[in-house]
């Protein structure tokens, strides 16, 4: 519907235009932000545990002893390799649909999901409405319990608190009383002044800044023998994993350099 430029996309894709100014900078690493996000860190991890827990039912002084093998392993990998080239073809068309449709006419200053919605509506007319609406819907359904759930994990984790999905409520008080804060929280912001894209814009901006000294302490523990035994990091995913750590590094590092100098 948005009759994209194909040619001046694929061009753009994989020989892109290369600048230091500050909103360059600041998208660069907002996109990083969103592509490895601190809160997944705690997010599939909790995660991977909670299945163990479901599959095998272990309690051992109300916590849970996860059991990996090869098998469970191998499965990880594929459904984290099929969730990021999906994840990344997705960003993609999202990318090269806005830059067809709202950037070429010269919109771009977009603060609520309804402006984003009535600016498409001439372009693309009443369908597209109804498209992003589900769009937003979808979103939010997906999001409001994984991030809400990745802050509680965090926090209970870092307090020592009991924390699962698999437990009731009376068993992980503090774990459900994050989710339940951080959820009206999302919900109070929407009554206030604060415009919610240019929210979630510098959050992701903050993502890729704190990810970095996140994605250190991860490679260095997924080496170390001590702690994953025969299941460290392959040659391979260490160089991959130090490499984009390097990479979003530098990116965050010159944002900071040039917004302050």
């Amino acid at each position: 519907m948005a009759q994209p430029d194909w040619r001046a996309i694929i061009l753009a894709t994989f020989i892109p235009t290369l600048s230091f100014s500050p909103d360059y900078l600041i998208n660069v690493v907002a996109i990083l932000g969103t592509t490895i996000s601190p809160y997944l860190f705690f997010w599939q991890a909790s995660e991977e545990v909670e299945e163990e827990v479901a599959q095998h039912k272990i309690r051992a002084m109300g916590w849970s002893i996860p059991r990996v093998n090869r098998r469970d392993i191998s499965s990880l990998r594929l459904d984290t390799v099929i969730g990021m080239l999906w994840s990344q073809m997705i960003a993609f068309f999202i990318i090269a649909t806005t830059g067809s449709t709202l950037y070429l006419a010269g919109i771009n200053n977009i603060t609520t999901a309804t402006e984003a919605a009535e600016a498409l509506r001439p372009l693309a007319g009443n369908f597209t409405f109804f498209v992003f609406a589900l769009g937003i819907i979808g979103t939010g359904l997906l999001a409001v319990p994984v991030l809400a759930g990745s802050a509680s994990y965090a926090i209970a984790e870092s307090f020592g608190w009991r924390e699962g999905l698999y437990r009731k409520f009376r068993q992980a008080h503090g774990f459900y009383g994050v989710i339940t804060i951080a959820t009206l929280f999302g919900l109070l912001i929407n009554f206030t002044y604060l415009q919610p894209f240019q929210i979630l814009y510098y959050t992701a901006v903050l993502n890729g800044i704190i990810a970095p000294p996140l994605m250190v302490l991860i490679l260095l523990i997924a080496g170390n023998k001590n702690i994953m035994g025969k299941y460290t990091n392959s040659r391979l995913s260490a160089a991959l994993g130090w490499i984009i750590t390097i990479l979003m590094g530098i990116a965050s590092l010159t944002l900071i350099y040039n917004l302050l100098w």
